[in-house]
């Protein structure tokens, strides 16, 4: 005979399977995942899925500089673009909170999102959150951040917002990047400056001549670019598909881990692609690769 299982509690919801042990029901329930009253509906199961399985890269990143023994401060984490925070409310709940140390920092430019996250962060009593209302390019410079970061995320940071997480972790020593990069526009749009140049030059720029092509073969070669820029400042990179996200290019995610061992050939072939593709200005107003040897 099968057992039935033990009803819940009085006043306790009925979790969906999905919900990983320890989170807390009332932080899901304020970034409308659950239903009032404890329940997933198509869409926030979905959203839920998608977070979780991008928390499971984060995760194994955090264990790994956690056995490393980093600064008396515990672990710091930088969170770009990070909207209302469910990023970073959702590292804080099934990992900081129980670490009893350590910081996540989320850094927006909508003031409005930051106050509402400072609020749920002091009904949930996560002490060690901060949020920022800063642009991530204005966060470099903010004496609001530790010297140190270990870990930057920007899930979803438009355009350029991207590329200025990038250079925050490299002024921050950051040892891991975990970048979900989104609408890309800056390349294309310095393809299709030059593009007549180029038509003439090589048919190599018959694969951005129409402008739905453009706005592709940027996004493309913007997240080529950033990784070998990431390489060639010393980091490992890894590039995969988050499982059950759209299917687009927002849907790549790049993992960048710091050994110390700046790649020349990476630095030499990012120059080279510029140079092909007619794009050099991006050497002086995103790629600085003055440090670089080559």
């Amino acid at each position: 005979m099968t057992k039935k299982k033990p009803a819940a509690g009085p006043g306790a919801p009925a979790l969906a399977p999905e919900i990983r042990p320890g989170q807390s029901v009332e932080l899901l329930k304020e970034l409308h995942i659950l239903t009032r009253e404890g329940k997933l509906n198509q869409d926030s199961r979905r959203k839920l899925k998608q977070v979780y399985h991008l928390f499971q890269f984060i995760e194994k990143i955090l264990q790994e500089l956690q056995t490393s023994k980093v600064g008396e401060g515990g672990l710091t984490l930088a969170d770009h673009g990070a909207g209302k925070s469910y990023l970073g409310f959702i590292i804080y709940d099934l990992y900081f909170k129980a670490l009893k140390t350590g910081h996540i920092y989320g850094i927006e430019t909508r003031a409005e999102l930051v106050q509402k996250s400072r609020e749920l962060a002091a009904r949930l009593g996560f002490e060690r959150m901060s949020f920022l209302n800063l642009s991530v390019a204005d966060a470099t410079q903010s004496d609001e951040l530790p010297a140190r970061i270990e870990v930057v995320t920007a899930l979803h940071a438009c355009d350029t917002a991207t590329d200025d997480a990038i250079a925050f972790g490299l002024q921050k020593h950051a040892k891991f990047m975990v970048l979900v990069p989104c609408c890309q526009a800056e390349v294309a749009r310095t393809l299709n400056a030059g593009k007549a140049l180029v038509l003439a030059r090589t048919p190599l720029a018959e694969l951005w001549r129409h402008p739905l092509h453009t706005r592709e073969m940027g996004s493309q070669i913007t997240n080529v670019l950033r990784c070998l820029y990431l390489e060639a400042s010393g980091y490992q990179v890894t590039v995969t598909e988050l499982v059950g996200w759209e299917h687009s290019l927002k849907n790549e995610l790049i993992i960048a881990k710091y050994t110390g061992q700046k790649k020349r050939s990476a630095a030499e072939r990012l120059r080279a692609i510029l140079e092909q593709f007619g794009i050099e200005s991006l050497l002086e107003t995103r790629f600085r690769l003055a440090d670089i040897p080559g």
